[in-house]
């Protein structure tokens, strides 16, 4: 029996959730920064790690720590590190690099009031864009959104499987309701956990060339250091062999296969949450701490007869096109709350405006939406 999971059914903070999740998925190595409302993952991976045979080390700062991140990743461990949105500021260099490398690492972004220091002990959504064009240039990403402890713990697992996939980084956007929130966590057997490990090359090292993708996923391939295969983690272009070049179709053609590794795979990656959309009129869609008050208030209005739907995003990147398309084309308006001044709003606008009307329902953090609030702009609509 895997020793390193606990099992059972306990009382836990959202942030002690995600490193059993990361615990249970593998991982071997945290390095990070302390900072508010992340802080709680790094002193839970201080005590946990050494008794599992990982290692934790504290960071100078937030770049050294997903630098350490990305060498322990490319070393063969599954690492990850947790920061907030300021902390996401000072890791772009490193994101892109991670991207453009193709390192596998997780990310935990516990977003708070801001912007710069803000309210650092308040909640926000404010960092939706920052996590997904932070860093310069061309690149897709992957960004899970949980919105209890439970998921703290079940994303996290699958972040770790994404990254591990599609060997990029991967954000778990949690915020400080979430990740301060006490509920009840199940952690089910080792052997109930579905886990995935990197593809290693199953050809000499003789015949291997580094960055040939595998023509069904776009990813090629990854060897550790040690394993005697040759593998470059320059950042530049390069070709297949992992040599640099400033050649278009060279750097073209790895872009464009960074992003379509991602959005390509959309179907396999994304994940909603909806209820109600067989009769509804609109629909509230949500995500995050953000997405509990959404329920109740689509529990009251449906209760007092009105055909309101809630749609949750569990995946924030890559975004859902298809299903909002599909929820837009079943209703005459969609309404977003989140806790910022309008940011997936947009999102949603993209792909649903020629269908359905959208609205916006923000607010700028350091308060949550009350069901209340909810549900009085959602009412407007049936007035």
């Amino acid at each position: 029996m895997n020793k390193r999971v606990r099992t059972g059914t306990y009382f836990m903070q959202g942030n002690e959730a995600c490193v059993e999740g990361a615990i249970a998925a593998g991982c071997m190595l945290f390095a990070g920064y302390p900072i508010t409302p992340a802080t709680e993952i790094a002193e839970f991976m201080a005590g946990r790690l050494p008794r599992v045979g990982g290692v934790y080390v504290q960071g100078e700062d937030e770049l050294a720590s997903l630098g350490i991140v990305a060498g322990a990743s490319a070393g063969g461990w599954k690492a990850m590190t947790a920061t907030s949105g300021n902390g996401i500021c000072l890791m772009q260099e490193e994101i892109g690099y991670a991207a453009m490398a193709e390192i596998p690492c997780v990310i935990v972004d516990a977003q708070r009031a801001g912007p710069g220091t803000g309210a650092a002990t308040k909640s926000m959504q404010g960092d939706v864009y920052q996590v997904r064009y932070g860093s310069n240039a061309d690149y897709s990403i992957i960004a899970l959104a949980p919105s209890s402890p439970q998921e703290m713990f079940d994303l996290t697992i699958e972040a770790f499987n994404y990254s591990e996939t599609y060997r990029t980084p991967v954000f778990i956007l949690s915020d400080e309701i979430v990740s301060h929130m006490r509920e009840r966590v199940t952690i089910p057997a080792p052997e109930k956990i579905p886990l995935v490990n990197r593809k290693k090359p199953d050809v000499p090292p003789e015949k291997f060339v580094p960055f040939r993708a595998e023509s069904a996923t776009g990813v090629p391939p990854m060897p550790s250091f040690g394993d005697g295969y040759a593998l470059p983690v320059s950042s530049f272009t390069r070709t297949e062999t992992g040599r640099p070049s400033t050649d278009y179709k060279t750097h073209a053609g790895l872009v464009q296969r960074l992003w379509d590794k991602i959005e390509k795979n959309v179907d396999r990656i994304v994940r909603i949450e909806s209820n109600g959309l067989e009769d509804a009129e609109v629909a509230v869609v949500s995500y995050g701490s953000v997405a509990r008050a959404s329920r109740d208030a689509v529990r009251r209005m449906r209760s007092e007869g009105m055909r309101v739907a809630f749609v949750r995003l569990i995946t924030l990147w890559p975004f859902p096109d298809e299903r909002i398309r599909e929820v837009a084309q079943h209703v005459k308006a969609l309404f977003v709350p989140e806790m910022n001044l309008g940011k997936m709003v947009r999102e949603v606008e993209r792909v649903a405006g020629r269908y359905a009307e959208v609205f916006s329902i923000p607010k700028p953090g350091v308060e949550i939406h009350t069901p209340v609030e909810i549900q009085e702009a959602v009412g407007r609509i049936f007035s």
